[in-house]
């Protein structure tokens, strides 16, 4: 996992400005953390060695402060507008990575739902939204972490550790020194750290989908449960999800503290290393007590940064393995071709439909469903597509309404083609004169409280009193009772006898007997070269 994706930097605009001023924040902290060092050793060393400096040891960096800055009234107003300067650059830092998270999360969000919202309903039915809706609504939100806590500690480790060791070289070598040889091994840990948290980010993201997911069928799918007396049956699957949650949730945040700790303790022992080889030097007389005091008070300051990025990356490890699943979905390649346009639709009614080899590939390319598929379906009849599950009913459904790009056919319109693998007709107006329902309706939020057989009745409801010459039914009987079935089928005769091109996938014998035509629909494997 990489500290900073760099898909955000490159496709999200307000990442890229964020990543600018929190580096601009970032040296405008090593400045304040250099003055207040050098104040505080100013301001401390006369009262610590009454007795005249033996070695001054700043150099030329004590010229950042004035020399006025040794007598206790200076000292302290300086000191204090400083620490009022780092506080106004911590709450201005805070606040722009605030707003830049919420920015960057609503954007990215915008972006998945505009890139899914084109895949089509064939890609809708695979049975990945609701992995998609989790990911979109709490996966995203903990990018909000991740910008305000994490990315600006990582900009403070790449500007104000390096500042803090340059100066502690120019103060003291053998301090340097030991930083030096110390610092790595922070990285090393968080590199350590940074493979566990990782793995458990994905699990605790993935176990958040699954949980999502089966919450989401089960809420779509209670009505039906409830009619039929099972309600309380998914319980238990469902307890166990949560459990599962849980677990990973207790997981990543045992890490996160386990791993703060282990940083905690190791830049403590490495601080300590130079303020007890800086003791046995003052004891010796080998450096100044203002030179050693800027050096202690800087020294902590060099590891801080990195220990806090260690500390803050769980916080950016749940928002990164969210945006990665973002930008692997927006990175799949979208099954939609440009067509040629092929002007506005031709008027459909008392225009016979003509489909000439219709074929549709499945997702994995193996087999074309359906294959190729020609009928005639003329004004004031029903024509049914007859299979088996699978061969490809739906899916010439979906071709016709314009929806999903077959792979090879026609449909034409009175001899006129309108859709076509490669051309289409101006989408709106074809679908103006377009009734479908599918097999499934989802008739928004309101719908939800229905069951699938109500659903689906007021779906037809609503194509049998469109008044469009084409109308498409997916399996409009499979959810109804035998009453509701016979009702729908006269509503299915009275709408061609007025004229209109009725459509329909089945496999009810029932439609079957009342439909003029009968297409049976099969599926062909595609043969693949050696």
């Amino acid at each position: 996992m990489k500290p900073l994706d760099p898909r955000l930097v490159r496709r999200i605009g307000p990442a890229r400005r964020h990543i600018l001023v929190t580096a601009g924040l970032g040296f405008v902290t090593a400045l304040l953390i250099l003055v207040q060092a050098l104040v505080i050793a100013r301001l401390l060393a006369p009262i610590l060695s009454p007795a005249p400096l033996a070695d001054d040891g700043l150099h030329w960096w004590g010229r950042i402060v004035p020399e006025g800055a040794r007598t206790p009234a200076t000292g302290l107003a300086v000191l204090a507008a400083v620490v009022l300067a780092r506080t106004a650059v911590a709450w201005l830092q805070e606040r722009l990575a605030h707003r830049a998270g919420v920015r960057v999360i609503s954007q990215l969000r915008e972006m998945v739902v505009d890139h899914v919202a084109t895949r089509g309903p064939r890609w809708a039915a695979g049975g990945r939204t609701a992995e998609v809706a989790t990911l979109v609504t709490r996966g995203l939100d903990d990018l909000l972490p991740y910008f305000v806590r994490y990315l600006p500690q990582l900009a403070l480790a790449v500007t104000v550790t390096p500042v803090m060791l340059v100066v502690v070289l120019g103060l003291d070598w053998l301090s340097a020194v030991i930083v030096i040889v110390t610092l790595p091994l922070v990285p090393v840990f968080m590199i350590l750290v940074g493979l566990v948290t990782q793995e458990r980010s994905a699990r605790h993201l993935e176990a958040m989908q699954r949980l999502g997911a089966r919450t989401l069928d089960l809420i779509e799918g209670l009505p039906t449960l409830k009619a039929l007396g099972r309600e309380r049956g998914p319980a238990a699957r469902v307890r166990e999800l949560g459990d599962a949650q849980r677990r990973a949730t207790m997981g990543s945040l045992r890490v996160a503290f386990l791993s703060g700790m282990v940083l905690e303790l190791l830049t403590t022992l490495s601080v300590a290393i130079v303020a007890v080889t800086m003791g046995f030097r003052l004891i010796a007389g080998e450096i100044g007590i203002e030179t050693a005091l800027a050096v202690l008070v800087l020294a902590p300051e060099v590891y801080l940064p990195l220990r806090n990025v260690g500390t803050h990356f769980h916080a950016s490890a749940d928002g990164l393995a969210a945006a990665d699943a973002a930008f692997t979905l927006l990175d799949e390649e979208d099954p939609a071709r440009a067509r040629t346009p092929l002007g506005q639709a031709p008027d459909l009614r008392g225009a016979p439909l003509t489909v000439t080899g219709l074929a549709v590939a499945t997702p994995d390319g193996t087999r074309l469903a359906p294959g190729p598929l020609t009928f005639t379906a003329a004004p004031g009849a029903i024509t049914a597509l007859r299979g088996p599950n699978g061969e490809g009913k739906s899916t010439a459904l979906l071709a016709l309404t314009g929806l999903l790009a077959p792979d090879a056919g026609t449909v034409a319109v009175g001899g006129a083609p309108v859709l076509r693998d490669d051309a289409a007709v101006d989408e709106p107006s074809w679908l103006a004169q377009v009734a479908w329902v599918p097999q499934r309706p989802d008739l928004g939020p309101a719908g939800r409280t229905l069951s699938l057989g109500q659903r689906q009745r007021r779906a037809l409801a609503r194509a049998f009193e469109s008044g469009r010459p084409l109308v498409l039914l997916d399996e409009p009987t499979s959810h109804l009772d035998r009453a509701s079935r016979g009702e729908v089928i006269a509503r299915m005769r009275d709408l061609a006898a007025a004229g209109a091109t009725v459509v329909v996938a089945t496999h009810e014998a029932e439609v079957l007997e009342a439909a003029d035509a009968v297409v049976e629909v099969t599926a062909a494997r595609v043969e693949v070269a050696s």
